[in-house]
């Protein structure tokens, strides 16, 4: 049996090696030829699995890594009885945990404001509860929900009047509704002064030349972007304008891939009928030099948000994420790089960040009711 992988998918030989011989390619090259004798096709969201890629093949099953399917031509695999698994959740703790990053980062404490969702799914579902759980006013966008699955929903224009808008959309081209471009223009003039927006969705759920010319009138707006339209070839004229700008990487924690490499050996253990021979707890270890501790300095009875700013960026510095893409940026202008394969690299040798939940937090003099507002946001508090 042959598998071909993308060559970014963490520990796929040490999952896949012993169901077949594995080939690591990369994602967004890969072409007809790459894998015409290949049984199994393991890729994220940078490979179009489509005719183009498919026809003449031996394919009879495709797993992504990732929650979105949108880069796979659903209706052509069922057609053709190849077999598909994507990895629903894998990653949404990872992107939950680089809104909170962005966030402090801003200086922005979310406590007290009215925090919109747009799309309530896997990761937009998972900031929900964990918002509701930290008491904040949330409401919630998402026409595929009903008000027994979701107590917040509100209309659109109500998530655009909020003080954070946060999205988490798939990227949907048809149906009764559509996402491609549903932040729009009419949309974008309608955010209140001040008003921060996130998007780590789909980059086309925000029209983005719309978004640059709003940008160039209004001073005033708060943007972090991680998804852009295009990609890899953004406009560096709006990586200039936002605040936050990151290569697609919200949901590249090292867990959130670990998870999604093995909810894609699984399936193809199920699709072979195989009973799995590997799993995540026997192959990572437990992280070494877990231990988290404040300075001194800082108030440990009356600021929780501080104490939420220091430690996330103990763990997760995402400054770092956006000053190497500004540096690709600058590197792209001067003549030496070239931006598109400078992003896919930011992408392939994407430092090694681990999630809140491998943390051990030592606090002294703190509240159990702050201790518990630290353990929904993950961290281990001893």
């Amino acid at each position: 049996m042959k598998i071909v992988a993308d060559e970014n998918i963490p520990l796929v030989d040490e999952f896949f090696s012993h169901l077949g011989n594995v080939t690591r390619l990369p994602g967004r090259a890969m072409s007809a030829a790459d894998i015409r004798d290949a049984d199994a096709l393991i890729v994220r969201s940078v490979t179009k699995v489509n005719p183009a890629l498919l026809v003449g093949s031996k394919v009879k099953f495709v797993g992504t890594c990732t929650i979105g399917v949108d880069h796979l031509d659903q209706a052509y695999l069922d057609a053709n009885g190849i077999r598909w698994s994507s990895a629903p959740g894998c990653n949404a703790n990872s992107v939950v945990e680089f809104v909170y990053a962005a966030l402090c980062h801003l200086d922005i404490n979310w406590l007290p404001v009215k925090f919109g969702i747009i799309g309530c799914g896997n990761v937009g579902g998972l900031l929900y509860k964990r918002l509701k759980a930290q008491g904040v006013d949330v409401r919630c966008y998402d026409p595929n929900l009903t008000c027994a699955q979701n107590a917040d929903l509100a209309s659109i224009e109500e998530v655009l009047a909020c003080d954070v808008i946060s999205m988490h959309t798939p990227l949907v081209t048809t149906g009764p509704h559509p996402s491609f471009h549903l932040i729009g223009r009419k949309e974008l003039q309608q955010l209140k002064n001040g008003a921060v927006l996130i998007n780590c969705g789909r980059g086309p759920v925000i029209n983005n030349q719309a978004l640059l010319d709003i940008l160039n009138s209004r001073s005033d707006l708060q943007v972090v972007l991680d998804v852009w339209e295009p990609e890899p070839d953004i406009s560096l004229e709006l990586l200039d304008k936002v605040l936050l700008g990151s290569p697609h990487i919200a949901g590249y924690s090292y867990d959130g891939k670990l998870n999604g490499t093995e909810m894609i050996y699984q399936a193809l253990c199920q699709h072979l009928d195989i009973k799995p021979q590997s799993s995540l707890t026997e192959l990572v270890p437990p992280l070494a030099n877990n231990q988290l501790r404040i300075e001194d300095n800082i108030d440990h009875q009356n600021n929780i948000f501080t104490i939420v700013k220091a430690l996330t960026k103990q763990v997760y510095d995402i400054a770092a994420d956006d000053a190497r893409l500004r540096a690709l940026a600058a590197q792209t202008i001067a003549g030496n790089a070239v931006f598109g394969e400078g992003f896919d690299g930011l992408r392939k040798h994407y430092p090694k960040r681990r999630e809140f939940h491998n943390y051990r937090v030592h606090l002294d003099n703190i509240s159990d009711a702050d201790k518990q507002w630290l353990q929904v946001l993950g961290f281990c508090c001893v």
